[in-house]
């Protein structure tokens, strides 16, 4: 008889199986494996990562309201998630390449986004929000685990050029029950791909929770790949940058690939057309705010004396002035003619092309004669 197996998406078992450095309450506490990964961060520095966290919850919060105005058609919340996002990406290289899944505000933001690379895309102007090449950060993308072969391959491609660099890809504990992404670390682990796979297990893929994903932490599945991997707090912002640094210098060395899971929590819907009321209960998402990463980062440096009321208010400050020009950007974006869809599509134009153009210009004629 098979022994009887408690889901792991209990919150007090994912809090004890998973690494730490920081408690909720702020406290630091000593981690044999991750204390030397962050060595090197000063008070400024965690003030730092506490300013671009706040900034990043407000984005959020302007995405949302700008959907709810009809300004976007969609916005993808990540509300809870900002030490997993925040953390794990200014633990990156600049030359290094991530393949985000849609969620990932933090990371384009941590990369450098311009206020209107958040909006661009939700509000359907650009086939991308951003620039993939001066970002490092390939298009969002929605095809649920999509994104972790592109990964891969992009990874196959810095060994053939024996290239200083490593591709990360973010995706959600949901998407690893998709083919796709047991199929990249197939691949990543036979070739030795230097890759880092980011599991942000946020306990909800839309309306299903992780235990019917997973029985045992998501994290032990990598090693069945052939791939080390640890699992961390994902509301803990230091322990979400040591533990990159640990991945990244694991794929960096030409050891192969390295994976991640961070176990955080989706305190908003899974999009803005999502209703979570539906399916979760206010118990469970009273606990999760006890476990608040701004928090506990700013509980953390309040008791070092490393957080002033001025200092806060700056950060704050910093985010309101984001928020408004993300806003401004937004509602001043001007959508281009339908043909221009055609712009750009080859680097030289050739019959195909332009018969399509006249089709499509003819179609739109037909609504009110003008194209």
């Amino acid at each position: 008889m098979s022994p009887q197996i408690t889901p792991i998406s209990d919150t007090e078992q994912d809090l004890e199986l998973a690494e730490r450095i920081l408690q909720p309450d702020g406290t630091r506490i000593a981690n044999h494996d991750l204390d030397r990964y962050i060595a090197d961060l000063s008070a400024e520095d965690i003030r730092a990562l506490h300013r671009d966290m706040v900034v990043l919850r407000r984005i959020d919060a302007e995405g949302v309201a700008l959907q709810r105005q009809g300004q976007l058609g969609l916005w993808a919340p990540c509300r809870g998630q900002e030490a997993t996002q925040i953390g794990t990406a200014r633990a990156l290289l600049a030359q290094d390449f991530v393949f985000p899944s849609y969620r990932e505000t933090g990371v384009i933001y941590a990369r450098g986004a311009a206020p209107a690379d958040f909006v661009r895309m939700w509000r359907g102007e650009e086939g991308a929000g951003h620039d993939p090449e001066s970002l490092r950060v390939a298009p969002l993308q929605i095809i649920i685990g999509a994104q972790t072969l592109h990964a891969v391959g992009y990874a196959l491609g810095i060994r053939h050029d024996g290239a200083d660099e490593v591709a990360v890809t973010y995706f959600g504990d949901g998407a690893t029950s998709q083919g796709d992404v047991n199929e990249a670390m197939i691949f990543a682990s036979s070739y030795r791909a230097p890759v880092v796979f980011v599991c942000q297990n946020n306990h909800w893929a839309i309306s299903e929770p992780v235990s019917v994903q997973s029985q045992y932490p998501i994290a032990g599945r990598a090693p069945g790949f052939g791939i080390p991997s640890m699992r961390v707090d994902g509301n803990d912002v230091l322990a979400c940058v040591a533990s990159m640094r640990w991945a990244l210098e694991h794929a960096r060395s030409g050891n192969g690939p390295a994976y991640i899971e961070a176990v955080t929590y989706r305190m908003g819907p899974h999009t803005t057309a999502d209703d979570p009321t539906r399916y979760r209960s206010d118990d469970e998402l009273e606990k999760w705010r006890g476990r608040d990463p701004i928090a506990r980062v700013e509980a953390h440096l309040r008791a070092l004396g490393e957080l002033s009321d001025d200092q806060l208010a700056e950060a704050e400050a910093a985010a309101d002035a984001m928020a408004r020009e993300m806003r401004a950007e937004c509602l001043g974006m001007v959508t281009r003619p339908p043909l221009a869809v055609f712009d750009g599509v080859y680097a030289e134009p050739h019959s195909g092309l332009e018969r399509q153009r006249s089709e499509y210009a003819a179609y739109l004629a037909s609504f009110d004669g003008e194209v």
